[in-house]
């Protein structure tokens, strides 16, 4: 599987890094929205984006709509994390994204969540 974690925390960054290069996945990081979309235009066969919501510069949201909009990539499962109210970023966009979990996580139940949506995109 191949894996884009965007989040603007350094350490959440190296644990979800970790985790999925622990079972021999291909992990690209990114700080922020804008780092991402750099990557994913550099990059091609990512199966999964994992993506805080609240970070500079370019934030989860617009992120997911930069994806959502782009033909080439529109299909890819994207999970949300967010320490604010999940509920109203649920309601807070048009779109939305495959799963939304709430900081604090676990982040193995990440991983299990994470494997569910990308093979659910390769269907």
């Amino acid at each position: 599987m191949k894996v884009l974690v965007v989040d603007d925390d350094a350490i959440n960054r190296l644990i979800l890094k970790k985790v999925f290069e622990k079972e021999n996945h291909e992990v690209f990081t990114a700080n922020n929205g804008v780092e991402a979309i750099d990557i994913l235009e550099e990059q091609a066969g990512f199966d999964l984006v994992i993506t805080d919501i609240m970070m500079p510069q370019m934030d989860g949201l617009e992120l997911l709509a930069k994806i959502k909009h782009n033909k080439k990539i529109n299909k890819l499962p994207i999970i949300g994390l967010t320490a604010g109210n999940v509920d109203y970023f649920r309601n807070a966009t048009k779109l939305s994204f495959d799963i939304l979990l709430q900081k604090p996580m676990d982040f193995y139940e990440i991983y299990a969540i994470a494997q569910k949506q990308a093979s659910k995109g390769l269907d």
